[in-house]
């Protein structure tokens, strides 16, 4: 890929290139945009096929942390980083204070949190070296395990999804189809059974449906059959790119909501469920609890202010059905108009001219 065209393209700000001999550190920061406020994202590792291969996916998790912050209503903007390595035997202590010392340097500009291949150990150790870290151990004032906050997030957001499709957001009764039962997805059926939804589950881990089937009186699929099954919602929750040619004829729900990222293989297939009469609820509006969560840590944490803030995923959620209706577009669509509108407003107000002091123009 040709680096400059791409940034130039998506209209990224920075891209920082981080490297560290003694501990073995390549990392990429890329920050997209920082309109809103300071870019979030979180640290993955991950065992890329190639150099080229890693920024280009900082540059892409780092746009959709823009959008995905706009969406979500919060004064951040959109970063990622990326550490080349296989994180169960590159990791050391020196390599992630490393990568404190380079988020350091960029003095606020760019937050990190964990993601992929990275824990909360991992962010305590960039703690060491910089404030600019979320996700870090409560000891330490931190929010903790962010998937409880993730399923409440989903479950507002599909009852809100629920209230286009049927009339009224109520899930009593509702049969939903649930892809995956990891841990955010295991937080979000607690939610859908007390309000006395039915539950059809899969997993590829046996266990983890084992444990869905005695806890809620789930059904257990094998994980082929979850997206035929007779359903009002479906509710990806694991894989991404679930959204596809093979599957969209499968389905029988009018609802589609779930945590998972991604999961509309090519944008068409956005298109197509939309035409289809299919109710989506995109992927990172709905799933936006975790970001939410975290960010709250920035104020010095609280959870009830947080899960209230998350609460406005339902109208988030909302908003995104009116544009869809008022411009005539997919809802994915709509998402991405929503949040660019977002950021084009208050890009207009930060454009605002400031008068410099007398006493240095008159130097």
């Amino acid at each position: 890929m040709e680096i400059f065209d791409y940034m130039e393209k998506y209209d990224y700000e920075q891209l920082v290139m981080c490297q560290d001999k003694a501990s073995g550190l390549k990392a990429i920061i890329a920050i997209h945009d920082t309109t809103l406020g300071p870019a979030l994202g979180g640290s993955r590792m991950w065992v890329y096929n190639s150099e080229s291969e890693a920024i280009e996916d900082a540059l892409r998790l780092a746009r959709g942390m823009t959008y995905k912050a706009a969406a979500a209503g919060l004064n951040l903007g959109g970063g990622k980083t990326v550490i080349i390595g296989d994180p169960r035997k590159d990791k050391n202590e020196a390599m992630f204070r490393s990568l404190g010392r380079y988020i350091q340097g960029l003095n606020g500009r760019y937050i990190t949190a964990e993601d992929v291949g990275t824990t909360v150990d991992d962010m305590d150790l960039i703690h060491e070296e910089t404030d600019y870290v979320t996700g870090i151990s409560p000891a330490f004032g931190s929010s903790g395990n962010p998937s409880p906050v993730t399923a409440y997030g989903v479950y507002v957001g599909m009852k809100a999804t629920a209230k286009q499709a049927f009339g009224d957001d109520s899930l009593e009764g509702k049969t939903i189809a649930v892809q995956g039962v990891g841990n955010v997805s295991y937080n979000l059926c607690k939610y859908l059974h007390e309000e006395g939804a039915k539950l059809i589950v899969t997993d590829i881990n046996k266990e983890s449906v084992q444990r869905a089937v005695e806890s809620f009186n789930a059904k257990a699929v094998d994980i082929n059959d979850i997206y035929s099954v007779d359903c009002d919602i479906f509710s990806p929750n694991a894989l991404g790119a679930v959204i596809n040619d093979t599957t969209i004829p499968q389905f029988k729900c009018r609802v589609i909501a779930g945590a998972a990222n991604n999961v509309l293989k090519e944008e068409r297939h956005g298109d197509m469920i939309h035409e289809m009469g299919f109710y989506y609820a995109p992927d990172y509006v709905i799933n936006a609890g975790g970001l939410i969560n975290v960010a709250d840590e920035l104020l010095g944490y609280n959870r009830d202010r947080a899960l209230k803030k998350v609460e406005g995923i339902y109208q988030n959620i909302e908003k995104v059905f009116e544009i869809s209706s008022r411009d005539h577009i997919a809802t994915y669509k709509a998402a991405d108009r929503m949040a660019e509108e977002r950021i084009e407003a208050l890009k207009n107000t930060k454009s605002t001219f400031l008068r410099r002091n007398k006493s240095l123009i008159d130097r």
